[in-house]
């Protein structure tokens, strides 16, 4: 958890010094897209469950989230909660993402801009498969994004985005006290839709 807090408290330094550079106006925004995770299994678990497919728990499953930063014409950040959860095989998955994001702008338009930027926080990966005990853990995120923005009124734009992370989340699956083995996120890609509403 050490490296966690440290992360934390950088990007929290960070913020605070690009607030203090720029005059910068809040928005708010809603997301809804899709995830793709891949999901790596231990040795066990392949053969007490006879090699199941655990990229295909969180597949293209919908996901939603919220977010609130600031931002001026050149850049933004912001912090992101989103979740997703999805099932497969009798394998059922949680994941839950606490992020804080960085982007610049290139504007392309006077209302069209394309924006990339990286992404670091946490990510809580929660197994919950019928006939299983429920586990969870928390895992760091780090990634990148880019997408394309349009304005489309004074304070509302809208935005077509990718994002992918990497992650070392990790949860067991136990049955009747006995465990059967284990699942680790390493990565996750998600395409979203976002509209945004700056004040």
């Amino acid at each position: 958890m050490t490296t966690f807090k440290k992360l934390i408290l950088a990007m929290t330094v960070l913020g605070a010094s690009a607030a203090v550079q720029a005059a910068d106006e809040n928005f708010a925004s809603l997301t809804l897209g899709q995830t793709s995770d891949k999901v790596s299994k231990s040795s066990s678990l392949n053969k007490n469950l006879n090699h199941p497919n655990t990229d295909g728990v969180i597949g293209k499953d919908t996901t939603w989230g919220v977010r609130l930063g600031q931002q001026n014409d050149e850049r933004r950040y912001y912090a992101t909660y989103d979740n997703v959860s999805g099932s497969h095989n009798g394998i059922k998955l949680r994941q839950e993402n606490l992020l804080g994001s960085y982007d610049m702008f290139l504007p392309v338009t006077s209302t069209t801009k394309l924006f990339g930027g990286g992404t670091a926080g946490l990510t809580k990966l929660t197994q919950d498969s019928p006939g299983y005990s429920r586990d969870s853990d928390i895992g760091y995120a780090m990634g990148v994004q880019a997408g394309i923005l349009q304005q489309v009124s004074k304070n509302a734009s809208v935005e077509l985005g990718y994002r992918y992370l990497r992650s070392n989340a990790s949860t067991e699956m136990s049955a009747q006290g006995s465990k059967q083995g284990s699942l680790s996120l390493t990565s996750s890609a998600q395409t979203y839709l976002s509209a945004n509403y700056a004040f």
